[in-house]
């Protein structure tokens, strides 16, 4: 098992653990390491753990799950390797997953004023359509 955190992720579930942009806040800290070793194990997991909001000096809220990382940011885990992605409301197994399956598990771990813009945001990358939900 392996948990790490991390500063954003984007609707394909690609993971930013090291910059803002292209601020650089920390190292890997052997997080694509640890996610491939959980991965691969038998019974293995690895969890990517965030919160989905995060507060600015200015008090506003903005969402950590983003359409896309912020321009410049680093790519600490590749999407492929994602398996459990963590949020305070709730978990998705991202493994396996199409990239229509993954921007609407990756919405619902976000916190629900920003949902509908995610929505919004996928339908218009041409990732996610209602049509795609499985009823």
């Amino acid at each position: 098992v392996s948990i790490n955190s991390c500063v954003e992720v984007d609707l394909t579930g690609q993971v930013c653990s090291e910059s803002i942009g292209t601020r650089q806040i920390s190292g890997s800290g052997g997080q694509l390491e640890f996610a491939l070793g959980a991965y691969y194990s038998k019974g293995g997991k690895s969890f990517i753990c965030l919160a989905s909001t995060f507060k600015t000096k200015d008090g506003n809220i903005v969402s950590n799950l983003k359409p896309m990382l912020t321009p410049g940011a680093i790519v600490t885990t590749p999407r492929p390797v994602v398996h459990y992605l963590v949020t305070e409301y709730g978990k998705a197994i991202l493994k396996g997953k199409s990239v229509w399956e993954r921007a609407d598990l990756i919405i619902n771990l976000a916190a629900p004023q920003f949902r509908d813009d995610l929505i919004k945001d996928a339908q218009r990358m041409g990732m996610w359509k209602r049509s795609n939900k499985i009823v």
